[in-house]
């Protein structure tokens, strides 16, 4: 009769081993590490996106805060000449500080090759335009240019606050 060593759980070839000495084979914990390695490459990307996300939703909720701020002034016939005029001296989630121009009634010449413009080269806005960089930190006129798409832009007169490139 075989002793009860030989036959264990673990199977012959480690039957004689003691519990504590018996560990994972190379191919086991290779295994493991591909397994992580492919966790990883899934997860990462989508954290990446998520606080690109975060970051473009926090621009626009700083924008319509701006925004109602700079109506008010509107509404009561005293626009700013610039953002630090009512006080913010917000910065966007990029570090860059929001633009701001107004456009109706201005009397500082040379606003309207700096108005923001559509695809079809219309101004977006009549009152004033108000727009974060994005992440690159560059920025056009027109919002199809390649250094404009991924700006965070006020338009249609506050109709519309979002990425230049989904106007």
């Amino acid at each position: 009769m075989p002793s009860a060593t030989a036959f264990s759980r673990a199977g012959p070839a480690r039957a004689g081993l003691p519990t504590r000495l018996r560990g994972f084979t190379i191919i086991e914990i290779m295994l493991a590490a591909v397994i992580l390695a492919i966790l990883g490459a899934i997860a990462v990307p989508m954290y990446e996106n998520y606080i690109t996300e975060a970051r473009i939703a926090t621009a626009i909720r700083d924008i319509r805060q701006i925004s109602l701020i700079l109506d008010d002034r509107f509404l009561d016939n005293d626009p700013p000449a610039t953002l630090a005029d009512v006080g913010v001296d917000l910065v966007d989630p990029w570090g860059n500080a929001y633009e701001y121009l107004w456009l109706r009634g201005n009397p500082a010449p040379g606003l309207n090759g700096k108005r923001r413009r559509d695809k079809s080269m219309n101004p977006v806005n009549t009152d004033y335009d108000l727009y974060s960089r994005g992440p690159d930190g560059k920025t056009t006129a027109q919002f199809t240019a390649g250094k404009a798409r991924d700006d965070i832009v006020r338009a249609n007169d506050g109709d519309f606050v979002g990425l230049a490139s989904d106007h």
